[in-house]
């Protein structure tokens, strides 16, 4: 599932979005989710939300909510655990490997293997493959999707690039573009504007940027289209009274659990 990531953007679909401390309007773009909603992270399954979420989130081979803007999940730089062994067989060219020729892991998720970004070829092999997925978001119902993984290229032990990550990640944005999907950049504030600029970003998905101190690095890039995903159930509170936070901040259990399961977690501000 890779590292739990949420994705929308504050504006209609329709409707111009004014984005605060960027250098220029970002375009409106089919597929953003309407100005002030919030949205659950449902990567655990999907469920019926409570009252007062606007959108939500799910993984690919999830259904989208039909009463809600639903973003789509996608894992675009490293595999899901599910998918291992298929890329081993059928991509092994495509998965990054060590001088012993051993894939690379996710030190995190040691079950998800990065992707080779690592020369143009191998970055449209890639593109080809996780396109599919992203057309399948498109072909599913959902508005919008979101790319996981984008910063795989600071666990690479430098057999990647940022410049790497940012190709791959146009590439994508291009499919889901003409999908019809608004994209998000997910993590990685040191890109600064080059998700928004290079990679053709629409909006900003963070994880615990109150925590990290992180929030202007995305706001000032993409103004109110952000959704923090805050983990720690302590100083949430406090959180959400921080004015630095992004419009929608919510509060989810690290495992993504649905109400059905013990600990399911999550609180609005």
């Amino acid at each position: 599932m890779g590292r739990s990531s949420v994705g929308w953007c504050a504006v209609a679909a329709t409707t111009l979005l004014a984005v605060a401390g960027c250098s220029g309007p970002a375009p409106a773009r089919p597929g953003l989710p309407p100005a002030g909603v919030v949205v659950d992270y449902q990567l655990g399954g999907g469920y019926a939300p409570p009252d007062g979420i606007g959108g939500v989130v799910r993984d690919v081979t999830d259904a989208p909510d039909t009463d809600r803007w639903s973003g789509c999940y996608v894992n675009g730089f490293q595999t899901q655990p599910a998918e291992r062994d298929v890329w081993l067989a059928e991509h092994p060219d495509l998965v990054l490997r060590d001088d012993a020729g051993d894939p690379v892991v996710d030190p995190g998720w040691p079950d998800e293997l990065l992707l080779d970004t690592s020369t143009g070829a191998k970055r449209a092999a890639i593109a080809e493959v996780v396109g599919a997925q992203v057309t399948r978001c498109a072909d599913r119902g959902f508005d919008a999707v979101e790319l996981d993984n984008l910063d795989s290229w600071t666990r690479s032990d430098g057999r990647l690039t940022e410049d790497d990550a940012v190709d791959l990640a146009a590439r994508l944005v291009d499919v889901a573009h003409a999908a019809g999907l608004a994209v998000a950049q997910k993590n990685a504030p040191d890109l600064g504007t080059r998700g928004r600029d290079e990679a053709g970003f629409d909006f900003a998905v963070a994880e615990e940027c109150l925590a990290y101190d992180e929030c202007a690095a995305y706001t000032d890039v993409y103004g109110d289209a952000v959704l923090d995903v805050e983990y720690d159930a302590g100083p949430f509170p406090d959180r959400c009274a921080d004015p630095r936070r992004p419009t929608s901040t919510v509060l989810r259990d690290r495992d993504l659990r649905t109400p059905a399961d013990d600990g399911y977690v999550l609180a609005t501000c």
